[in-house]
């Protein structure tokens, strides 16, 4: 029961998580993970992230249910796809292990290819969060090395920056509306953060239940910054590269990933 708890606190604190990490964090063998992962936990990863094997008939309900009232409210002009700002967070490490690509080596003949270094237990990262909207990145915030985001964290260093920026960038009309999506993660469902995006006239998006495919984070931005890091010795030089590399995607790709947002809504 132990194992299964530890497993289980890596995969809340950190849903991206690969069997490495959890291995890292947790010292049990890869067997015993897969086995609490699939037989106790009874997960598998969508998009790069741990959800329930299998959604319940609620969650279908509910998950058919979303995705139609928001394309009924994009499609008949009550939601404009421009005025949606969409973000989360995501772990990014300083050091840039287990890209297949960045693990191959040149070897002579007859020598053994070398060995690919794991990610260890104490790997230097920074929670970061994004948000970003059909022309582009709006805000970029991370926290301190290993810490982690509670709703307090959430509303002070993710959300309140987030408004100043749009307030500054819309000076006549600040966040009147304008609608916000997050997915359905702890911090962001706490009542004191609904209630603080009520008091700056955000309109929430329903987000269904364990969608990562519905995130345009989760099913684009996350993993395009990811496969373009290189390795790094602080939090700022590697803030620094990830503002960089989204600053470089061009405005139409965001516009692209939030076309196909709307297409995988209509499944």
């Amino acid at each position: 029961h132990a194992n299964i708890e530890r497993v289980r606190a890596v995969i809340e604190n950190d849903p991206w998580c690969t069997y490495d990490e959890i291995e890292a964090e947790t010292t049990l063998s890869r067997g015993t993970i897969e086995a609490i992962i699939h037989e106790h936990l009874k997960m598998k990863k969508l998009v790069s992230r741990w959800v329930p094997h299998e959604l319940t008939e609620q969650n279908r309900k509910d998950r058919v249910r979303m995705c139609l009232e928001n394309l009924a409210k994009c499609e008949d002009g009550t939601w404009r796809l421009c005025d949606i700002e969409t973000g989360d967070e995501s772990w990014f490490y300083w050091r840039q292990v287990g890209k297949k690509q960045s693990n191959k080596s040149w070897v002579a003949e007859g020598e053994k290819a070398r060995t690919v270094v794991k990610i260890g237990r104490f790997e230097s990262k920074n929670l970061f969060t994004i948000f970003f909207r059909t022309s582009g990145v709006v805000h970029i915030s991370y926290l301190d090395k290993g810490k982690t985001i509670d709703h307090q964290t959430y509303i002070k260093d993710c959300l309140k920056p987030l408004v100043s920026t749009l307030k500054e960038q819309r000076p006549m009309y600040g966040t009147k509306n304008l609608k916000f999506h997050h997915d359905n993660a702890r911090p962001h469902v706490h009542k004191d953060v609904k209630k603080y995006l009520e008091s700056q006239n955000l309109t929430v998006m329903s987000h269904p239940p364990y969608s990562p495919d519905l995130a345009p984070c989760d099913f684009w931005l996350n993993s395009y910054i990811k496969q373009r890091l290189s390795n790094h010795s602080s939090s700022e030089s590697l803030s620094d590269q990830i503002t960089e590399i989204v600053s470089s995607i061009p405005e139409s790709e965001y516009r692209k990933t939030f076309n196909k947002w709307i297409e995988r809504m209509q499944y």
